[in-house]
């Protein structure tokens, strides 16, 4: 069986055509050629854009000379009123200023600290399934988890505190209503077109930071008494930039716990619904993690995660059919010339997970749901040259080491207290809401093993 996976774009179209199409769902515009081609041009009047598959040229933009692609402009069209000026959205002097703050609350020992959070959160997770059992809508239980997970390991409070447990409903709301990538990130769209959902959306985004500020200057008050918990939050309010001695002040931290938040909790929550919808499908693979899982002990420790070898591939494979940020849009900053083509100045390169994730060039059976392939030569150089679930380079994800910890746990403790099976005829199909998601939801039938 073959997960499932959105109709290609039915042949040529008008610029009017793709628009609507894209506006309905990123990934179903494209053209199924995208999955064989190392680099495709789209150019109108308007614009150009180039999507670029191949991995030497993926390795030059994002590792080799990140600085000179920096991240379009237009991808903060919809999101900025969400994430201001955070370090997703950031570019220069600006976005290197918030690396050097935010990385260290995620090196070393850190990963560790959070384990404990991380756990309870897991556990909170199968205690709430255990009276949700027969037909469950996976998606709302996974984002339930990763939320959890967020809250306590950022602010030490779990969901169900009143705050949090808004920005979550709020987040809900919002995360169907705007895409990732809107048109406006590839076409610059006049000031007079209209927003679909923009009056809406923007309500939420104002709703979501109004909640996250509080909690922000909450425990800016709790830094200054010194009573403020050990967690990211606190760590990354008081760590100073080293060339300028300056911490965030509110209005950049808000900025900054929006994007965590987003990158913590709903590429989670994406991953991890997709990864046991596919253990509903292929229960042959559900086995061997539930015999994983089975053996760990009771009182789990951070060591423990290294035991769940086979669990960490069966997230890994998830991320490379369901890559929860599915493409990724740069610019160039001077004309450059890749494949034999002259790409000019303010160009859009377009780098796309999806894309090269399922590459017909490259992988071996790339549609397949294969944990596997990580131990042949294929899937090994296929995870060096076309592996990006967090990006690549100076613009890796901060918290990927974070979430291939995050998904596993919660991925073995559900398979071990819970059996998932699919509904015959209830498949999800894959569409690019804010991450990856299922178009109406995945449905489970959950019992306890």
């Amino acid at each position: 069986m073959i997960p499932p996976k959105p109709a290609a774009r039915p042949g040529k179209v008008s610029l009017w055509a793709y628009a609507k199409l894209f506006r309905q769902d990123i990934l179903s515009a494209q053209p199924g050629k995208l999955y064989r081609a190392w680099m495709a041009e789209f150019r109108t009047p308007f614009f150009r854009s180039y999507l670029v598959n191949e991995p030497r040229l993926v390795r030059e933009v994002l590792n080799a000379r990140p600085l000179d692609f920096p991240k379009s402009d237009r991808v903060g069209e919809g999101l900025r009123p969400l994430l201001g000026d955070s370090v997703f959205l950031t570019n220069g002097a600006k976005w290197q200023r918030q690396r050097r703050i935010i990385d260290p609350a995620f090196e070393g020992g850190r990963l560790r600290d959070t384990f404990p959070a991380m756990l309870a959160a897991g556990q909170a997770a199968v205690e709430r399934l255990r009276g949700r059992q027969g037909v469950v809508e996976i998606e709302e239980a996974a984002s339930h988890a990763a939320a959890d997970v967020i809250f306590r390991t950022l602010f030490s409070i779990p969901i169900e505190a009143p705050i949090a447990a808004q920005v979550f409903h709020q987040f809900r709301e919002y995360q169907r209503t705007q895409p990732i990538l809107n048109l406006a990130a590839f076409v610059p769209v006049p000031a007079w077109m209209p927003r679909f959902h923009r009056r809406r959306t923007r309500a939420t985004a104002r709703a979501i930071r109004r909640l996250i500020t509080r909690l922000t200057r909450e425990r800016m008050w709790q830094i200054e008494a010194g009573t403020a918990p050990d967690d990211l939050a606190t760590k990354i309010m008081t760590t100073e930039d080293p060339e300028t001695g300056r911490t965030f002040d509110t209005q950049e931290m808000v900025d900054q716990v929006a994007i965590f938040f987003l990158a913590g909790h709903e590429t989670s929550a994406s991953a991890l619904g997709w990864a046991l919808y596919l253990l509903a499908m292929f229960p042959e693979v559900q086995a061997r993690v539930a015999a994983e899982a089975a053996a760990l002990p009771d009182d789990l420790a951070f060591s423990d995660l290294s035991k769940l070898r086979f669990t960490r591939d069966v997230f890994r494979e998830t991320l490379r059919l369901y890559p929860p940020v599915p493409m990724m849009v740069r610019e160039t900053t001077r004309a450059v010339r890749f494949r034999d083509r002259d790409l000019p100045l303010g160009s859009q390169i377009v780098l796309s997970p999806w894309h090269l994730h399922r590459h017909e060039r490259l992988w071996d059976d790339p549609d397949a749901f294969a944990p596997d392939r990580y131990a042949t030569e294929n899937g090994k150089t296929c995870l060096r040259d076309a592996y990006i679930p967090f990006s690549s380079g100076a613009r890796v994800c901060t918290g990927a080491g974070f979430a291939m910890a995050e998904g596993p746990l919660l991925l073995a403790l559900l398979v071990r207290a819970f059996r998932f099976e699919r509904l015959p005829g209830d498949d999800p199909v894959p569409v690019a809401y804010l991450t990856v998601r299922a178009r109406d939801g995945i449905r489970l039938r959950v019992t306890s093993r």
